[in-house]
Formats: C-alpha cells, sequence, structure tokens
C-alpha cells in the first residue's frame, strides 16, 4: 500500500515553487568552498571518470573537505565537541581564513586525484577568501587554526582504503553482475574498502538481500521496471522521464552540493553553523556510500538491462525476455543493490530534517545541464529519487528501497553521535 501511494503521488508530481524562507540568498565562506571542492572534485581529468562512481567518491572527498572545516571552525567558535582535533585559537581569529585554509590544505594534499588543471581555480578561490579578510594577527591566527585542523585530519585519513585497487568481478550466471557499457568495471569500487567517518561497523547498516529470481516479488519489480524504465515507455509520464533526466543526466554529488548549498544560502545561518551542517551531512553521506558499496560487492546482482535482455536464463515463468531493450539512462558500471543515489540522497534528506528540526521546507536543486527542480520537503527529494531510479530502467525498486533505509538508518545514527 505505501509504494502504491508513493506512486501515485509522485506520478503527479510537478514542478513546484519553493516556500518562501525568511532570509535572503547569502552565500558564506562554508558555502563557497563547498562550490569550490565539488567543482575540483567533478572536474574532467579528475581520478574517477563522470559516471563510474564518481558521485560517491567525491562525497568520501568532501566529508574530508567539510570535517577538516568543521574542526577548524569548532576551534575558534567553540560549541561542539571536535570530530578530531582542537587546535589552540582565539575567538577573534577569522573563521573564514580557517575555511579556506583547512579547504585548500584537504584539496591539495589529501589524495584526492585533483586534475592539476583545476589546482589555479583552488588558490584563486583561497586568495579571493583572505582578500575579505583583513590583514594582520586574525587572519594569521585562522589560516594556522585551518592548516593545523586539516593536517591532523589527513594524517587520520591515511591509510583509510581508499585506492585499493578492489574490481567488482563479473559474473555470467543468471543474475550475476556483468559490465553493461563500454567500462568494463567501476574504478571506484573499492570504496567498500575505505574506513567509515562515524559509524563503528558498516555491516549493521546492511541490505536485504535481492529477491530470489524465481520468485514473485522479482517478476513484478522486472516488470515494473520493464515497463516503465524502457527507453521509448509508453506508460512513463512527462515529468517522470524529466525527473528520471534530471537525476541521471549530471553528476549527482553536484546536484546534491548544489541542493545543500540552496538551503544553506537561504537558512541566514552562521559560519560555524554551516561548518557543522555540511561536516555532519557529509559524513553521514560517506558512511551512506561505503555501506552501500560493501553491498553491491556482496550481492553482484545484475542490473535491469541485462535481467530484461537474459531472463530467458532466470527460471522464473512471469518473466520475458527483450534481447533489444534499453533504458532511459545509460546504467553505471557496478552492481544494482543497493542503488547507490537513492541511499546518498535520503541520507542527506534525513540529515537536513534533523539539522532544521523540520521536513517541509522548500528548496531547489539544479544539476549541471542545467535543469532545476523545486521541492517542498526533504521527503520528497528523497522519495522523488527512489522512484526516478526506476523510471529511468536503471534499478529494480528493491534496491532504491533497500537504499534509503540504508541512508536513513546510517545519518539517523550519525547525526546523534558525532558532532555534538
Amino acid at each position: 500500500m505505501r509504494n502504491r501511494a508513493r506512486r501515485a503521488l509522485l506520478a503527479g508530481l510537478i514542478l513546484v515553487p519553493a516556500l518562501a524562507i525568511a532570509s535572503p540568498a547569502r552565500a558564506d565562506s562554508v558555502t563557497d568552498w563547498n562550490a569550490t571542492a565539488a567543482a575540483a572534485l567533478q572536474s574532467p581529468g579528475s581520478a574517477i571518470p563522470p559516471g563510474a562512481g564518481q558521485g560517491a567518491i567525491s562525497g568520501v572527498h568532501l566529508a574530508m573537505v567539510h570535517i577538516a572545516v568543521y574542526d577548524a571552525v569548532n576551534a575558534i567558535a567553540g560549541g561542539h565537541e571536535p570530530y578530531l582535533s582542537s587546535p589552540s585559537a582565539e575567538p577573534g581569529y577569522s573563521q573564514d581564513a580557517a575555511v579556506a585554509a583547512a579547504a585548500r590544505y584537504i584539496l591539495l594534499n589529501g589524495e584526492m586525484g585533483i586534475p592539476a588543471g583545476r589546482i589555479p581555480a583552488i588558490e584563486a578561490a583561497y586568495q579571493a577568501t583572505l582578500a575579505g579578510v583583513p590583514d594582520g594577527p586574525a587572519e594569521a591566527g585562522g589560516i594556522a587554526v585551518g592548516v593545523a585542523a586539516a593536517t591532523a585530519l589527513d594524517a587520520d585519513r591515511t591509510g583509510d582504503g581508499r585506492f585499493t585497487g578492489f574490481v567488482f568481478p563479473n559474473g555470467s550466471e543468471p543474475g550475476a553482475w556483468r559490465p553493461t557499457t563500454g567500462m568494463v568495471t567501476d574504478p571506484a569500487a573499492w570504496l567498500k574498502d575505505v574506513r567509515p567517518f562515524v559509524l563503528p561497523d558498516p555491516d549493521k547498516f546492511r541490505a536485504n538481500k535481492p529477491h530470489s529470481l524465481t520468485s514473485r516479488a522479482y517478476a513484478v519489480e522486472f516488470n515494473e521496471v520493464k515497463a516503465i524504465g524502457s527507453l521509448n515507455s509508453s506508460v512513463r509520464s512527462t515529468d517522470q522521464t524529466l525527473a528520471a533526466q534530471f537525476w541521471g543526466a549530471g553528476n549527482a554529488t553536484a546536484t546534491a552540493a548544489n541542493l545543500m548549498r540552496s538551503v544553506a544560502n537561504t537558512d541566514g545561518g552562521t559560519v560555524a553553523e554551516h561548518a557543522r551542517l555540511f561536516a555532519r551531512t557529509y559524513a553521514n553521506v560517506a558512511d551512506t556510500a561505503i555501506v552501500t558499496w560493501r553491498d553491491k560487492a556482496r550481492y553482484l546482482l545484475w542490473r535491469p538491462i541485462t535481467a530484461i535482455r537474459e531472463a530467458a536464463s532466470d527460471g522464473n515463468p512471469a518473466t520475458v525476455a527483450d534481447p533489444a531493450w534499453t533504458s532511459l539512462i545509460a546504467s553505471p558500471p557496478y552492481p544494482d543493490h543497493p542503488s547507490g543515489l537513492s541511499g546518498l540522497g535520503c541520507s542527506i534528506a534525513d540529515s537536513l530534517q534533523y539539522a532544521y528540526g523540520t521536513d517541509a521546507m522548500g528548496f531547489t536543486a539544479t544539476n549541471s545541464v542545467p535543469t532545476t527542480r523545486s521541492y517542498a520537503s526533504f521527503s520528497q527529494m528523497c522519495d522523488e529519487i527512489v522512484e526516478a531510479r526506476i523510471w529511468s530502467g536503471i534499478h529494480f525498486r528493491f534496491a532504491d528501497e533497500e537504499a534509503e533505509q540504508i541512508g536513513r538508518r546510517v545519518a539517523h545514527w550519525g547525526n546523534r553521535h558525532a558532532f555534538r
């Protein structure tokens, strides 16, 4: 019943104007550096190609950036426990200088695979931030605190499991994942080996296993995505197509970063409040990605495009093969279960609900096309992502719904155990 009601609601979703928020839009050093870092991590030539886990890995690296920023700003402003370190600081030190110094240090020294061509933009952003800070002890002190916090965080993440070289094994039996695009396998598959930022044991948040290929539940979900997720579907609505393209056409982490800045720049928050908001949200996002990729490696389930084209081998009389079937959005080069974007998006939704104490907040999200969609609540965004991956033809419903639960459970735990 819940799923049918959700589908009925979202089938009629239209672009709605964002609810008015009292404060005018106002960027600050935290949101400015989020934009700089997100752009650097998703640049052409980065270590992780677009569409190959770049979004999830960017989430991990943005967590590093924003945790370093948080520890630096919190050392100056006080009021909350540090994540890792609390460098010596005076209340009068410049928080903006601390933000810039911490973010710059992590981006340049954190082994993130940022292309050399992006470094001038990082340096320009650094000089632009410092240009707004008067020269003197406050600026120098802020820089020193930022570098100290970033140095500690960088040392802590050394040897944390990034870039281990793991790849998803290709299978040939029914149900086993195999590549669906020209890219043989996800070069970011090693995400499963990364040490979590907050979670004590990522396996405690794991997804339930996929449906058996011969089950009725599998056949129902197979036929759903086959009908509504095909390139030329006759049952997918115009708005469902727009939503699928919105979340599938651009880098999802860039879209999520735009979304978070859209919310933060209209909430009237301080630099310290935004430092905490972004650190906590990205720590939850990173841990959600780690849990999700561990499960992808655990279950290694084929994508709908493979399942539909090779359905004659699945042993289920309720599924019919279509060797020419194509999805609306090209499938990413990693296994189906659970869904990466559904987990990350719903983790963000839960984190923002917790931070603002409400679900009902209007905001917009803009992707790299650029196209903009508007939402009346954080949960509406989460629900749309879950559905959009089915409308895209790249996930079975259970993969999305299990990912939603991962994202929400991880964020619920992280919200209450860090940055307090």
